[in-house]
């Protein structure tokens, strides 16, 4: 099943964000991975799932 992170998206664009194991709850958010990986591991998550959310959706299509 697809994850949808629309909202995390919307949300949390150009940010580094720390998600639970369901990969849908955000337990922290930062400009830098370091302080958002701080801030989860000072909520009690050890090892959070760590994600740059992009700044825009541009899709990328290789080619000649």
């Amino acid at each position: 099943m697809a994850i949808d992170w629309t909202k995390i998206y919307k949300k949390y664009k150009g940010l580094w964000v720390a998600l639970a194991d369901d990969e849908v709850t955000v337990l922290s958010s930062d400009k830098k991975l370091a302080g958002a990986m701080l801030k989860a591991k000072n909520k009690g998550n050890q090892d959070p799932i760590m994600m740059r959310v992009p700044d825009n959706m541009n899709a990328y299509v290789g080619g000649f």
